[in-house]
């Protein structure tokens, strides 16, 4: 998927992915997209309930050799 910032958070635990990325969507142009990897298995159930409160489409979630990976798009 493609994306127009790839930011790496592997190795952080929450909250700070969520909010490297909620820095990272803010720098973006609504229907620019984020790609994030993160290794903290919390991130699962966080990136969905924040992008459900925030309101910016969770384009893609899936597990690639052991790290989470998301694609999430600015609205």
């Amino acid at each position: 998927m493609n994306a127009d910032l790839a930011i790496d958070l592997t190795g952080l635990n929450c909250p700070l992915p969520i909010l490297r990325t909620k820095k990272a969507l803010a720098g973006l142009q609504s229907g620019q997209a984020v790609h994030v990897t993160c290794t903290d298995p919390a991130t699962v159930k966080d990136f969905a309930d924040f992008c459900k409160l925030t309101q910016n489409p969770l384009l893609s979630s899936e597990t690639v050799d052991g790290k989470f990976v998301f694609v999430i798009q600015k609205r």
